[in-house]
């Protein structure tokens, strides 16, 4: 078992079938086979080997699918890292995760630490400036075979590591197993899900160092044989007027992205390619579901899953769809309601969601305790609030505790405040969400400073700019001279957003 034989198996049938459009240019499976053996190829000629993590820090680029598969091909686990991170969030996971090389973009070589403990092999992707210690991706593909045997890997061996938040602290690593990552990418493809097929065409400007963008979109686009139409981000000109020129058939995003068309004139542009969209990362507003089917004449699919699982876990299905909910359990899956008490809860009651399945990872990586509160009594523990009707369908009422939504990106409090204590004159801090339009919330802080600081607002916002990725900085800070606690010293946040609400 490999996630890389869908790549080889269409390679050897059809190599001549286009697997990637980027920025005018086809990239086809043999040539992606081809490529991806030669990196595999010259890494085992550099020493790396089977178990090692391998880190792609990697924007849109049709190299991260190069590496990605390289690395299944390797056997060596691909640990991916959002493009956005700067140095001290890129230096905890390549820490963390003992990645014993990295490929990236010129541009961001800069947030790669000198001093990571296990890092021997710096790679850069593009044809840019050469910095001294890294070698050009080039350089290795001409040193690799075209022909590599991939390493047959055990259902329960770890394939890929992608970082989650959590509630608490810094980034866990979710340790996804081949069977995970397999299970989930064949549902794609099947009618009941998303339908592709060989001569479609996916818009993909999610990212795909994401779940969401990695497994549904990249990986079972490649197990179909379907083209993934590239784009380094989403630029709303440049995707819809592409959508006509590339024939594209199915469209990704996030809610916010469809409220932004839904406010826009799209006359200019030829849509009538499209046969399928999808809404996910977020919980989509019902009324904005319903203004797209009563334009358009189609629903937006919406499915709802947690990096945990691979991602999906429920699916609203072409079968029977229902407004407002996300969906039922997908094949291999099972999902319950449950109490504080972790006792299942009667239809209509609202609980906490718990899931089980083919999807749901192996556990946190070298992080056991955790791992065992998350999974305990073999469930999935999400952390967010929903109900489920009696046939089944699942809806959200409530994210996990704490957790700050900024257009589909999640931002955990804990991990701000930590970055944040580490800025001279800051004595207590309290990192929460506060309603914004069109990301949804944005992250505000309650800050209080140390006796005969100088620090202003604008100097904590500059700090926060410096050190972590820009959807985490908070766009609101306030000065103030305490925060307000519980009997127990507990901060109390609910009360910080009601000081909000009661001012704006």
């Amino acid at each position: 078992m490999n996630v890389a034989e869908y790549l080889e198996q269409h390679a050897a049938a059809e190599p001549d079938r286009v697997a990637i459009r980027f920025e005018g240019r086809s990239i086809t499976y043999g040539q992606l086979n081809r490529d991806s053996n030669r990196l595999a190829s010259a890494m085992r000629q550099s020493g790396i080997a089977v178990g090692d993590r391998v880190a792609l820090y990697l924007p849109n680029v049709p190299q991260f699918a190069v590496a990605y598969y390289a690395a299944q091909k390797l056997g060596v686990v691909p640990v991916t890292i959002n493009a956005i991170l700067k140095t001290e969030e890129v230096r905890y996971l390549l820490d963390d995760s003992g990645a014993v090389a990295v490929l990236t973009v010129s541009e961001l070589t800069r947030h790669v630490p000198a001093d990571c403990a296990a890092l021997r092999l710096r790679i850069v992707v593009d044809e840019a400036v050469m910095p001294a210690g890294w070698v050009a991706l080039g350089d290795l593909l001409g040193r690799g075979s075209e022909s590599f045997d991939s390493v047959q890997r055990a259902s329960e061996d770890v394939a890929a590591l992608l970082y989650s938040s959590g509630t608490t602290g810094f980034p866990k690593g979710v340790a996804l197993t081949q069977h995970n990552i397999h299970s989930n990418i064949a549902l794609p493809p099947k009618s009941r899900y998303s339908d592709y097929r060989p001569g479609d065409r996916l818009a993909t400007f999610l990212p795909l160092f994401h779940v969401y963008g990695q497994n549904y979109i990249m990986n079972a686009a490649i197990l179909a044989g379907a083209t993934i139409v590239l784009f380094p981000r989403f630029i709303p000109d440049i995707v819809l007027r592409a959508i006509g020129d590339e024939h594209i058939t199915h469209f990704f995003a996030v809610p916010t992205i469809y409220i932004g068309l839904l406010n826009m004139d799209l006359s200019p542009y030829d849509l009538s390619s499209l046969r399928y969209e999808m809404s996910a990362a977020a919980t989509m507003p019902e009324e904005i579901s319903r203004r797209w089917a009563e334009r358009f004449g189609r629903r937006v699919y919406e499915g709802y899953g947690l990096t945990e699982c691979s991602p999906f876990s429920c699916y609203n299905d072409s079968e029977e769809h229902r407004f407002g909910s996300v969906g039922r359990a997908i094949e291999g899956f099972e999902l319950k309601i449950f109490d504080e008490s972790d006792h299942e809860l009667p239809f209509g009651e609202q609980g906490e969601i718990v899931i089980r399945g083919d999807g749901v990872m192996q556990g946190y990586w070298n992080r056991p305790e955790e791992s065992k509160v998350a999974l305990r009594g073999g469930w999935l523990h999400t952390g967010d609030v929903g109900r489920m009707d009696q046939d089944g369908y699942v809806y959200i009422t409530d994210r996990g505790k704490d957790m700050i939504n900024v257009s589909g990106f999640k931002v955990w409090p804990a991990e701000v405040e930590q970055y944040l204590y580490k800025m001279p004159g800051i004595q207590e801090v309290a990192v929460y969400g506060v309603p914004a339009v069109p990301q949804g919330e944005q992250v505000a802080a309650a800050v209080v400073l140390k006796p005969g600081a100088t620090v202003s607002a604008d100097d904590i916002i500059a700090y926060c700019r410096e050190n972590i990725a820009a959807y985490k900085v908070p766009a609101r800070i306030d000065l103030v001279a305490e925060l307000p606690k519980s009997a127990s010293g507990k901060i109390l946040k609910r009360i910080l957003w009601q000081q909000f609400a009661d001012r704006d």
